[in-house]
């Protein structure tokens, strides 16, 4: 690491703790201006994997970067940036996983467009100026707001097929049949979120509460086993366990835990 990028990271720290303490909008553009460098990286690389252009991938994950540090405990000592990486990568997933979703077009109503595009091309030769849209649903036999209906939808979600690639690289080929949502695959896409998020939210505990959520909570050990992999008495990991319970809820879900306190 290079003198001004040490330089760099502790004026983050430093701006993070003003803004754990005194919030503002000021310090939190300031903090997103510093850490812009992990979206761009985190936006270019899913760039490399869907057909979403870098620019919108960018602009959703600053909602992720800004959703870490208003959630961002500097008192943990932990590192920023593994707190935040998941907040970024789930707003991206969730872009992703929302955009995904293709509207069927009737095949009525891509037979009446097809046959309207006709219409509009023998009137402006016709006519010599641009066509209504009431002219040419006068010549469809159709009423105005049925043509405009089948416009509007053929513009906003023009058929795909599914094999069509909008990523295609030597050793990786994405469909869009790849991305279009499934009820099971959005449960996956879903908890892989919530999986990374508990990661960087685990990552901010102290070693012994983290040890005791751990063993009891993802390893099923006994509190008492559990004590003997960390040293302690069950008594004293039980403390660390509530400790640790209670530091991941004020992380994952800051507004509960000030809710619970004013009550």
């Amino acid at each position: 690491m290079t003198k001004s990028e040490s330089s760099v990271q502790c004026d983050a720290m430093e701006l993070l703790q003003l803004y754990y303490h005194n919030p503002s909008i000021k310090l939190r553009n300031q903090l997103v201006k510093i850490h812009q460098g992990l979206v761009r990286k985190i936006a270019y690389k899913f760039n490399h994997q869907c057909g979403e252009p870098y620019e919108d991938l960018e602009q959703v994950g600053y909602f992720g970067l800004i959703r870490a540090i208003e959630r961002f405990n500097p008192q943990h000592g932990y590192a920023f940036s593994s707190f935040a990486v998941p907040y970024i990568r789930g707003e991206i997933l969730h872009f992703l996983r929302d955009r995904s979703t293709l509207l069927k077009i009737p095949r009525r109503c891509q037979e009446l467009y097809n046959q309207g595009q006709n219409i509009r091309k023998e009137l402006t030769l016709s006519l010599g100026r641009p066509v209504k849209d009431t002219e040419i649903a006068a010549h469809l036999n159709i009423p105005l707001h049925k043509w405009q209906e089948c416009k509007l939808a053929i513009q906003n979600r023009t058929p795909i097929s599914l094999d069509a690639t909008p990523a295609n690289y030597v050793d990786y080929q994405l469909t869009l049949a790849d991305i279009i949502p499934c009820p099971r695959s959005t449960v996956l896409q879903q908890q892989e979120e919530e999986i990374l998020q508990l990661q960087g939210a685990m990552n901010m505990l102290d070693e012994k509460p983290r040890m005791a959520v751990e063993l009891i909570l993802v390893n099923d050990f006994t509190r008492k086993d559990a004590a003997k992999k960390i040293g302690a008495s069950p008594m004293t990991v039980t403390r660390y366990l509530h400790k640790g319970i209670q530091e991941l809820i004020s992380c994952l879900c800051p507004q509960t835990e000030s809710e619970v306190m004013s009550a």
